[in-house]
């Protein structure tokens, strides 16, 4: 008896530690891999003759697919299982960075980036179930703080190993070897890995939920996007607005009757999660938006002619500044209060893009530090409660439901806000150019314009502030506190069990209590 037990235990921890390293290195190469290709773009527009307009939606296209999947991806791992469905997401992820890699055209790039979404999201959701799996007690809990590690080190890295490999290998390099690295996941996840599933989950899957949130954002971002040049009050821009609102209309009425929704409507009563959930939309969609267009100015030769290392290394102190915080981010809570904190990362943001307003052709890299790490700076303070939040102001069987609702706000604000960002950028710099202005002026005018945007968005976070946190209990923070501060630039975490009971407990009632 004691031999075998001996040998399970044994087994158990070999299954622990395989599935540690697979989710690990295959997150932080996903979270890698999507904040790198911003810096790929103005490279991969000049190899394939493809405008940087048309390549933004190899930016809002994999977030798009993204928040479709994310909680479909989770939901099918439940159902028939984890590993499967891991592995799928895996070989997902390895033929969308070969198709990208062998593109010679802009349509195979975007094409590939919204593969790359689904695989990505995939990978995320169901790595983490893995992990959770896999684990029990303060071993469950000290591999989420690695995964969360692992997946911020993986975003904070990305745009610096992208610019490298760009300006080495072509922009080509970051997606061979990112194929590479995931393929060597694969014989760890089938030997090392075991399979688990959810046996109390529903086995229906939401697959016209899925299909509808796609139909949402997919014309919204083709308005947001083309509006200007098609007429906000033309046919084709009213059109996709329409059907906007009417795939919104039956996305309800599909949730409403369906055994496992994609989004349980009856969290949206729960104030705190929407106030919480809209301010992750806003934080997370201003910072994917904004170096979305740094990655275009810093590489424009009329702006700072940087090549794409150059601007990977520019984006370093932004990078630097998420990660030194990330600590910090759960003491200052606990000293000032979440409500606090969060207004106050939306104000120090809301400044910095004051700063950037006002941007001139004759402005060198060092004026755009400051007020770009001071975004970094905002993001985290008022991200990381926000991510906590959601997930502790919920019944601890509602909390898995709530982190997917989080997860899939980080992608839908990705994709409209880099949209919108991206549509003012271009239409600003062409109205410019059209008025006869030289191209640096014109390039900064668009840069200014972008930067009001974004801090007009972060006012509104201001505001959304005073509905979050307002009757959550304070706890003592945890090791798991700290995990979710610093992979809250890219994930809510889930809380293994031996967290939801204390993390819930003072926030249900605060999910219940008027706001």
């Amino acid at each position: 008896m004691d031999s075998d037990t001996g040998a399970a235990a044994a087994t158990a921890k070999r299954f622990a530690l395989g599935a540690l390293i697979a989710t690990c290195v295959s997150a932080l190469v996903v979270n890698a891999n999507t904040s790198a290709v911003a810096i790929l773009i103005p490279a991969i527009s000049a190899d394939t003759g493809t405008s940087t307009d048309t390549l933004q939606w190899a930016v809002t296209g994999y977030n798009l697919v993204g928040a479709a999947v994310i909680v479909t991806s989770g939901a099918l791992g439940d159902v028939f299982g984890r590993r499967k469905i891991f592995l799928g997401g895996l070989l997902l992820f390895i033929a969308s960075c070969v198709l990208i890699a062998l593109s010679q055209e802009g349509i195979g790039v975007i094409l590939g980036r919204c593969i790359q979404g689904a695989s990505g999201a995939t990978i995320l959701a169901c790595g983490m179930s893995l992990l959770s799996a896999a684990n029990t007690g303060k071993a469950q809990l000290r591999a989420v703080t690695l995964w969360g590690a692992a997946s911020a080190v993986g975003a904070a890295a990305g745009p610096l190993v992208g610019g490298l490999l760009a300006s080495t290998l072509g922009w080509q390099g970051l997606f061979w070897i990112d194929a590479a690295i995931a393929a060597a996941c694969i014989p760890v996840a089938l030997i090392a890995v075991a399979e688990s599933n959810d046996p109390t989950r529903p086995k229906s899957i939401d697959w016209w939920g899925t299909v509808l949130i796609a139909a949402i954002l997919a014309p919204l971002i083709f308005a947001l996007t083309n509006g200007s040049a098609w007429g906000w009050a033309s046919l084709p821009t009213l059109g996709c607005f329409a059907i906007t609102i009417g795939a919104a209309i039956a996305f309800v009425l599909v949730e409403q009757r369906v055994k496992a929704p994609l989004l349980d409507l009856a969290l949206l009563r729960n104030k705190i999660l929407v106030g919480a959930t809209l301010s992750i939309l806003l934080g997370s969609g201003t910072v994917n938006a904004i170096m979305f267009v740094v990655s275009l100015y810093f590489q424009d030769p009329a702006a700072l002619g940087m090549d794409a290392f150059q601007a990977g290394l520019a984006t370093l102190p932004v990078a630097a500044a998420a990660v030194v915080l990330s600590p910090l981010i759960t003491p200052i809570v606990s000293r000032i209060g979440a409500r606090t904190t969060i207004a106050l990362g939306f104000v120090i943001m809301t400044l910095a893009f004051v700063a950037l307003a006002f941007v001139q052709a004759s402005w060198s890299y060092a004026l755009f530090v400051l007020p770009l790490i001071a975004v970094a700076v905002g993001m985290s303070l008022q991200n990381g409660p926000c991510s906590s939040i959601s997930t502790s102001c919920v019944e601890p069987r509602e909390v898995g439901a709530a982190s997917g609702i989080s997860n899939m706000a980080r992608y839908v604000g990705s994709a409209v806000m880099t949209a919108i960002v991206a549509s003012v950028y271009g239409s600003v710099t062409a109205n410019r150019l059209a008025g006869g202005a030289d191209q640096g002026e014109a390039l900064a005018a668009a840069f200014s314009w972008s930067s009001i945007a974004m801090g007009i968005w972060c006012v509104l976070g201001i505001a959304l502030a005073l509905l979050v946190a307002r009757h959550v209990t304070p706890r003592k923070p945890g090791e798991f506190e700290y995990a979710a501060a610093a992979a809250s630039t890219s994930h809510t975490l889930t809380p293994p069990e031996d967290v939801r009971g204390g993390a819930a407990a003072g926030g249900a009632a605060a999910g219940a209590a008027p706001a």
